[in-house]
């Protein structure tokens, strides 16, 4: 069995649609290559209480939880005194990262980007290399930074640190179909590969139907195998292959 895992996306500016969230699927890609599998993902509002909810109730329920947003410098960034109430342990200031946050802002530095440098007691620091702070692993969750540039770096520096499993495997074909003309003899595909994921997604494109249909999972041969079964029954359909 591969890990397993969930985001938990801390912010009000995604709630609000301020800002269009864009690490969840860059978070899903990185685990599915290196055999962890994301099964959940909620988005929460910058208000301790429903952060310290999910979290423990995340983190209990999955091999890791990572979280992204609410670890800068200013009064909604309470990622960490929450992350630290829900394990039950103190904010302490790590020397070393503050050092690094002095060396990096000289005459700009002030309490507030120095609040950077606190993780909750007993807390890894990730080392990333980069002048900005480092994200942290608390047991089992993975503390990322929102902003998605930043939020990559962290997350390579923090993978492999974590147990892997066996990498998702994905064959694609995308037809000029409905996705109505191909559900039966898909589901009957998808039963007799119990242990795959095969999906169905429908488009339009000028005005013309098309579906993509997908099959995923750690097994290499049985994707092989049951992309080659729908690519006999799209043949019995007559579907026309846009690509694959």
């Amino acid at each position: 069995m591969n890990p397993t895992a969930a985001i938990l996306i801390i912010g009000n500016e995604i709630l609000s649609g301020r800002t269009a969230d864009s690490n969840l699927n860059h978070i899903a890609r990185r685990l599915a290559d290196i055999g962890i599998t994301l099964a959940e993902c909620r988005v929460v509002r910058d208000r301790e209480e429903e952060i310290i909810d999910a979290v423990n109730t995340l983190r209990a329920k999955y091999t890791y939880l990572f979280t992204t947003g609410g670890i800068g410098p200013t009064h909604d960034d309470i990622t960490i005194p929450s992350l630290s109430k829900a394990f039950g342990v103190a904010v302490e200031r790590n020397i070393q990262v503050e050092a690094k946050l002095r060396e990096y802002y000289a005459a700009r530095t002030n309490a507030a980007n120095l609040r950077m440098a606190d993780y909750p007691a007993g807390a890894r620091v990730v080392w990333h290399g980069e002048q900005f702070a480092p994200g942290c692993i608390m047991e089992n969750v993975i503390v990322l930074a929102g902003l998605p540039r930043v939020m990559h770096i962290m997350l390579e520096a923090a993978l492999p640190m974590l147990q892997h499993g066996q990498p998702t495997h994905t064959r694609q074909v995308d037809v000029w179909a409905m996705e109505s003309q191909i559900a039966e003899s898909l589901e009957a595909i998808q039963n007799r590969y119990p242990n795959l994921d095969i999906g169905s997604y429908p488009y339009r494109i000028e005005g013309r139907a098309g579906t993509a249909l997908v099959a995923r999972g750690t097994n290499a041969a049985e994707v092989e195998a049951a992309f080659e079964a729908i690519s006999s029954m799209l043949a019995e359909h007559g579907a026309e292959i846009r690509a694959a």
